[in-house]
């Protein structure tokens, strides 16, 4: 997006480019090395599970334009921009688990916390005196 049009509020839509992340670039360029010597009988037949290697090829289609979008226009300004669509997962992308943990501590605040004041102490014991497991 080049620069703001006027009327569109001080701070912009920017969309963030999970494309340009060290974390995606390296599952982009080694996941099927990874499945394919996972698969071998190397590992004692041990394979990567299947719920494993769907995370991990729905985390390369988060956030990415050319997987779906919605396009979206400024209401003062009518400046249209693209939204890429976001899985909202569990998995590895750090931008949908940032998102969840950000609406999980906005629900605690508001609905679960009773609005007092609220305290936390942890104590602990040193290792030579807990009772042994």
């Amino acid at each position: 997006m080049a620069a703001a049009s006027p009327g569109c509020g001080p701070t912009p839509y920017c969309r963030r480019h999970p494309e340009q992340t060290v974390l995606y670039q390296v599952v982009q360029q080694h996941l099927e090395t990874y499945l394919a010597l996972a698969g071998e009988d190397d590992w004692d037949g041990q394979r990567v599970p299947a719920y494993v290697e769907r995370e991990f090829r729905h985390d390369l289609e988060c956030g990415i334009l050319s997987y779906g979008f919605a396009r979206a226009r400024g209401p003062g300004c009518g400046h249209d921009f693209l939204v890429a669509f976001s899985r909202k997962g569990r998995g590895l992308c750090p931008s949908c688990n940032a998102r969840r943990m950000a609406e999980t501590a906005a629900h605690l605040v508001d609905h679960v916390i009773p609005p007092l004041p609220v305290r936390q102490r942890v104590r602990s014991v040193p290792k030579r005196l807990r009772w042994p497991i």
